[in-house]
């Protein structure tokens, strides 16, 4: 991670007054989108150095004192500016993807083209590490045991989240977190067109703009050797979950670049709410460098142990077809239902594969 974040510093030479001449250059992006200025004694890049130490390391107060030979004050005070200024960033760094077009993951992938025309990204919870004690923390337990907080997220197929809603505790249902972010107008949910929708799981409910796999279906991609039953229904269920993956690609990056996130240390509740976003922000502007974007792939870092250790391998479906160009069709008619759609695709899967 140190070293991933070290390469995109710059020379630290910011003109505040106009757009940074790196677009790689984290700490001039922070101190020109936020204003972040150098004190008389800590720079800019060292505030953020700082602040990567912790996050990027799992690294107490303490550790960044003997790094960094700043006092516990210090690095508290520094920690929180700047992990204000990049929670702030969110708006500017993790923004919805571009919903008129179909992404190239589904457009040129005959196992999801036409099927999924209209996916705009997928949506899932997870949890991370909550450092809470006393009474409050067994709002904060989750299906583990341990103390943490339910954020949900989005990400589009380049693994790059495209909305963030943190603050839950851990004991929340996924379905109660997401259906808070779409009633509340304040938390920004990036609702689709009409005809786009996300891909969710089984935990959430089919319907809206929110397409989910078959209960009671194999449905996870290691469940792919076990077909039987409704054949039509596991089909679809497959490829649902091929595409659905991405979500929890994006979630495995993100936490093994951040252990933060799987150790959280004793910082007041709404500034633990803050780090996950904070990191979504890192996350999306890291992979806005093609290399890291492979580093990631070379490194195998595209997974997740809240995934199910899923296979995503495009040539693992023997069933899919070039199915041609005329598909305008599979994107939802305004008087279908969520339910209606599904049993529509999957019909079509069906036929496409069994001709």
């Amino acid at each position: 991670m140190a070293s991933v974040m070290t390469e995109r510093f710059g020379s630290g030479e910011h003109h505040v007054d106009g757009p940074p001449k790196d677009p790689y250059d984290l700490s001039a992006c922070v101190a020109i989108v936020c204003r972040l200025t150098p004190s008389r004694a800590v720079s800019v890049e060292e505030q953020l150095m700082i602040f990567l130490f912790v996050v990027g390391h799992g690294a107490s107060n303490r550790d960044a004192q003997e790094t960094w030979q700043r006092s516990r004050s210090t690095i508290s005070k520094y920690f929180g500016i700047v992990l204000e200024a990049i929670f702030n960033m969110s708006g500017e760094y993790i923004r919805p993807p571009d919903m008129n077009n179909v992404h190239h993951t589904i457009r040129y992938n005959n196992r999801f083209f036409p099927y999924f025309q209209g996916c705009v990204g997928a949506i899932d919870g997870t949890h991370v590490s909550a450092c809470v004690g006393g009474a409050r923390a067994d709002k904060f337990r989750g299906r583990k045991g341990d103390t943490t907080w339910n954020v949900l997220a989005a990400c589009d197929f380049d693994l790059k989240f495209t909305y963030m809603l943190s603050g839950w505790e851990g004991s929340a249902h996924d379905a109660r977190v997401l259906e808070h972010a779409i009633s509340e107008p304040q938390n920004g949910f990036p609702f689709p067109p009409p005809g786009k929708y996300y891909l969710v799981d089984s935990g959430y409910a089919n319907r809206g703009c929110f397409l989910a796999p078959y209960r009671g279906t194999n449905y996870h991609l290691r469940d792919r050797r076990r077909l039987g039953g409704d054949r039509k229904k596991e089909q679809f269920n497959y490829r649902h979950a091929s595409l659905r993956n991405a979500i929890e690609r994006t979630f495995g990056i993100w936490k093994r670049r951040f252990p933060i996130l799987r150790s959280m240390h004793q910082f007041p509740l709404d500034k633990q709410a803050m780090i996950p976003v904070a990191c979504a922000v890192l996350h999306n502007f890291i992979r806005m460098d093609p290399a890291s974007v492979a580093q990631d792939h070379v490194s195998g870092d595209e997974d997740d142990d809240d995934a199910s250790s899923e296979d995503d391998s495009v040539d693992a479906d023997p069933d899919g077809v070039d199915v041609g160009e005329s598909s305008s069709h599979l994107n939802i008619p305004q008087d279908m239902d969520m339910g209606a759609f599904r049993d529509y695709v999957t019909n079509c899967i069906h036929e496409g594969s069994s001709g």
